[in-house]
């Protein structure tokens, strides 16, 4: 199997690239849209800012190659700011459009808890999931960000939630299109199982 890990110029796509080889498998970087269009399996990593990930993927018109693929069934996984591009807009950068797969808008987590939010912390199973099969409930994943795609806003798709000051999205499974607002790649164990379950899912 080989995955194309989607690289806009800001992403992790490193460390993800070498999660995936502790797990045997191969990655390239997909940076054109000739490369999004032959790619069969998509990884989104994303950190940062949400208008530096839309502008890129703009600017190095990767936008249509993208939706095609994920229109056309093309299994994704999206990484933390890969999951919020997946929306229709941001708080974060409202002056920007986002990839509008779901409908919904990214907001920013309450001002009263400490921010960004980095660190571990727990998730909240709210239907049955199959990226984190095996995983058990104790588990504890890393997370870094100051936005999110709130609980109850916007929902199609998602199976984890998480609480930090609001309880947000976690987890999607929408069909071909996955996405986490942690970082497998740096959560240890239980990231490794979940990377292990969306790539037994598309294998």
């Amino acid at each position: 199997m080989k995955v194309a890990l989607i690289d806009y110029g800001a992403g992790n796509v490193a460390s993800v690239e070498r999660a995936l080889q502790r797990l045997g498998v191969e990655s390239v970087t997909a940076s054109t849209p000739k490369c999004m269009a032959e790619a069969s399996t998509l990884i989104l990593p994303g950190v940062g800012h949400f208008a530096a990930l839309i502008r890129a993927l703009d600017e190095r018109n990767l936008r249509a190659p993208l939706l095609d693929a994920l229109h056309g069934g093309v299994p994704f996984l999206g990484i933390c700011l890969g999951l919020q591009a997946l929306y229709d807009s941001s708080e974060e950068a409202p002056e920007l459009c986002g990839l509008q797969l779901l409908t919904g808008k990214i907001r920013a987590l309450p001002a009263c808890v400490k921010l960004p939010h980095m660190g571990w912390n727990q998730l909240r199973l709210t239907n049955a999931s199959q990226l984190l099969e095996g995983v058990t409930p104790d588990a504890h994943f890393y997370f870094a960000h100051s936005y999110a795609a709130m609980a109850g806003d916007g929902n199609a798709g998602a199976v984890a939630t998480c609480t930090h000051g609001s309880e947000f999205i976690a987890v999607l499974e929408n069909h071909n299109i996955n996405a986490v607002q942690f970082h497998p790649e740096k959560s240890g164990p239980a990231g490794a199982r979940l990377l292990q379950n969306f790539l037994r899912l598309v294998a």
